[in-house]
């Protein structure tokens, strides 16, 4: 975003400004071992017009889950999920590109890098307390649930994996979730990734899970997973916390180059609100237990289906994000055509797809294809204004620098009432194309996030 529309845009934005620039750091208090106790549940948020149905997720062997209450929210809610990998799962990740990682994003990258992701055991996730720009308290705390779950699980530490997501600048209180270790770690079974969806979510409102079966060598190969997000979604790799397991026997350097490949065109093409997370995280997982043929390749012919499910199950959730972005009522497909090349293409439809004008543009259902070309001139990027053509569906607006010869205003105003909408640009200068998804700017955005903390 340029500066000077960076500045418009923070005084129109004033409430979520001024609430956000209340917030400081503290310490957690820390509790006793007793349980929480239960506060009435705060007025939940309403459940985004664009829902999606849980889906019906099968067992993946050798993946167990269970949730609890560690009390980082003061209503009565699950906010810890423990999942329990059998020996010899391989796992790969890719992270936030924040300049201000948290704690358990700095711990998962330092352990894949110790052990190549050849052995993960456990993961833990809270949500409530992003344990984000606490220094080196964040990072002891982490340190200290890492050990804790090690102990329990007789493996090392570097085989636990972290997430945390919530409030950035508050200091994790690891003993909040040790102390509710032993009861959760009672409850883990195979049959409940509904419920672990819902135990990560922070302003989400409603739980986001996919699932897929695929073939290696003629053996079924089960693919699963969750995901949270809503607000500060512009993944660089990621805005989010996504959790993705299979029972295939995959190597652990062939995984990373399949969440690598598949990350581009999955949770990189999605934004909510231009914003990167601290603690965005997409861990993947091979438990091996399908007695599928081991794969130590990534271009493997016997992966092609898996390859392909597998983008599909990230596409899936990716999109998810979009359908439950905070406040979002309405769900945009932008793809861009005729640009120099994919990455100029990216960035022109990223560009048009996180502008503020071009946003409520989409919430105010007006078809203003003026905002369109005004953000593919600010990209930067190599585009022909004599040839720029925009589409809103079926509906031309532009052809060729200029407005289009059928265009129709009251056609135009019936499209932009549908809930899913997409639009197309050619920039006229080459045959590379991108596709964004996002969603519109309401209201509804700046309440949530003025509200945030309180």
């Amino acid at each position: 975003m340029g500066g000077a529309m960076g500045h418009k845009i923070e005084r129109a934005l004033d409430p979520l400004a001024s609430a956000l620039k209340r917030a400081t750091t503290k310490r957690a208090d820390k509790t006793s071992s007793a349980a929480p106790v239960a506060k009435p549940a705060k007025s939940a948020l309403p459940v985004s017009p664009l829902v999606v149905p849980f889906p019906t997720i099968p067992p993946v062997a050798g993946v167990r889950l269970a949730v609890g209450r560690a009390g980082f929210y003061k209503h009565e809610r699950d906010d810890l999920l423990l999942v329990s990998l059998d020996p010899g799962t391989t796992a790969a990740g890719v992270f936030t590109r924040s300049k201000v990682g948290s704690a358990p994003v700095d711990w998962c990258q330092k352990q894949l890098a110790a052990t190549g992701g050849a052995e993960v055991r456990v993961l833990v996730v809270n949500a409530g307390c992003a344990n984000a720009f606490t220094g080196k308290p964040g990072a002891d705390a982490a340190r200290r649930v890492a050990s804790a779950v090690a102990k329990r699980f007789d493996c090392r530490q570097r085989d636990v994996m972290l997430a945390s997501t919530g409030v950035i600048g508050v200091l994790l209180d690891d003993t909040k979730i040790t102390q509710r270790l032993p009861e959760v770690e009672q409850k883990l079974e195979a049959d409940n990734w509904d419920a672990a969806a819902r135990a990560i979510m922070t302003t989400d409102t409603f739980p986001k899970g996919a699932t897929a079966e695929a073939l290696i060598d003629g053996t079924p190969v089960r693919i699963a997973g969750i995901c949270k997000g809503s607000g500060m979604i512009a993944p660089d790799m990621a805005t989010m916390l996504a959790f993705v397991a299979t029972d295939a026997a995959i190597s652990a350097p062939a995984l990373q180059s399949l969440v690598n490949l598949y990350v581009r065109t999955t949770f990189n093409c999605v934004t909510v609100d231009g914003d990167t997370s601290t603690n965005d995280t997409l861990l993947l997982f091979a438990t091996g237990q399908s007695g599928a043929a081991k794969i130590t390749r990534a271009g493997d012919k016997r992966l092609a289906d898996f390859r392909e499910k597998l983008e599909a199950v990230l596409l899936d959730l990716a999109l998810q994000l979009v359908r439950d972005g905070e406040g979002a009522s309405k769900f945009v497909k932008i793809t861009v055509a005729g640009a120099e090349n994919p990455v100029s293409a990216r960035k022109i439809a990223r560009t048009i797809a996180e502008s503020p004008l071009v946003k409520t543009a989409f919430a105010g259902e007006d078809a203003n294809w003026g905002r369109i070309v005004m953000a593919v001139g600010r990209a930067d990027e190599p585009v022909n204004r004599d040839s720029i053509s925009v589409r809103f569906g079926e509906h031309w607006a532009a052809r060729d620098g200029l407005i289009s010869a059928t265009y129709d205003e009251a056609k135009m105003s019936a499209y932009m009432k549908q809930q899913d909408l997409e639009v197309f640009v050619d920039v006229g200068v080459g045959k590379a194309s991108a596709t964004v998804w996002t969603c519109d700017l309401t209201k509804q955005y700046v309440a949530i996030n003025g509200d945030y903390r309180s």
